[in-house]
Parts: structure tokens; sequence; C-alpha cells
């Protein structure tokens, strides 16, 4: 009876093994090769790395208007870099975005020409900074006006910004000062339109 039930063990389980055996391989057939599935992941994980870095730390806005010509025009999207000045100062010639001071539901694109501390005098048009006149090449002489500004010292946590477009600017020589509580982000990098693709100098 021993050899009966062995036989009949093996004879019944043997079809059974070998159906399993193709439906696996069958199901390992249509699965996608290991280095598909490899690529698909990695894949997966970088999309989802730059979702999360563009989320958390860049913000895409749109430019209004030409007061930041030739290199903002009007209508261009640019993502702008909401954390960098956690860990790092405001300079001279960054591209600022930053709240309205007389009215917080707007927010403006400039150039900071000042820093606190400086001593600042804009005379016929020519800024100088402590002494010195500033060099901005990125004011074409089409752009350049005749405004003057009197001397004044940038007390702590105040900025003093332009536009490139000088002769049709509102900025710091109309609003006053900026306050750095104000400043949320700096501007990186233009992706639309395809005629201003590029970081932003």
């Amino acid at each position: 009876m021993s050899e009966e039930r062995k036989e009949g063990s093996e004879s019944g389980g043997g079809p059974a093994a070998d159906e399993n055996a193709r439906s696996g391989e069958d199901s390992a057939d249509r699965r996608p090769p290991l280095q598909a599935r490899l690529w698909l992941r990695d894949l997966a994980i970088s999309l989802a790395a730059s979702f999360l870095l563009i989320t958390f730390l860049y913000q895409p806005v749109r430019v209004e208007g030409t007061s930041m010509l030739p290199r903002l025009d009007d209508q261009d999207r640019l993502f702008i870099n909401k954390f960098v000045y956690h860990f790092s100062r405001i300079e001279r010639g960054d591209v600022v975005v930053f709240y309205y001071p007389h009215d917080t539901r707007k927010s403006y694109i400039k150039r900071v020409i000042a820093i606190p501390g400086d001593r600042l005098v804009i005379d016929d048009g020519r800024t100088y900074v402590n002494g010195r006149r500033l060099r901005e090449p990125y004011v074409p002489r089409i752009y350049r006006d005749d405004r003057s500004q009197p001397e004044i010292v940038l007390p702590p946590q105040e900025y003093f910004v332009m536009g490139d477009h000088r002769s049709i600017s509102s900025d710091s020589r109309d609003f006053g000062l900026v306050p750095r509580k104000l400043i949320y982000g700096k501007a990186v990098f233009v992706y639309w339109p395809e005629a201003d693709f590029g970081v932003v100098r």
C-alpha cells in the first residue's frame, strides 16, 4: 500500500508540478527584464526627487513688466531659489524677488545695488558705492537714464534695488529701501520662452 500511495503520489503530483513550473515560467516571461525594471525604478526615484526639489527649494514665477530688460522680459517664466538666503548672504548684483514694501500682496523683481552698510550715491545716472563707480554691464546704454539719488548709508537689514531698464523702472529710487524680511527668493533660471532660456546673472 505504501508503494501504491507512493506511485499515486508521483503520478498525481508530477503533472501538477510541471504545470506550476510552466505557469511560473510564463509569469516570469511576462515580467519586464531585470534591467528594465531597475531603469524604471531609477526613473521613478529621479522624478520624485525632482518634484520635491522644485516644490520645496524652487518656485516658478512669471515676470510682469519690462523693467528688467534686457535679461528678463514681460511674461518670462523662471525659477527662484526660496532657500538660498537662509544659508548665504544677499550680494550686490543678485536679482531678487520681494514683496512690494507698500503693498505686500504684490511681488517685484529687481537687482540688488547696495547692501547694509554701503554708502550709495547716484549722480546723473552713474551709480557709486563706497566711493567707487559701480560697473553695471547688465545696463545697456540705451536703457540708462540721468536720474540722481542723494548720498545715503544703508542701515542694517535694508537693501537698495533697481531695475536694469533704468529709464522705466520703479525701484528704490521711488519706493525706498527694501527690508530683508520682504526678500523671499533669488532669480536663478529662465525656462520659458526658449529665446530667454538660461541662467539669470
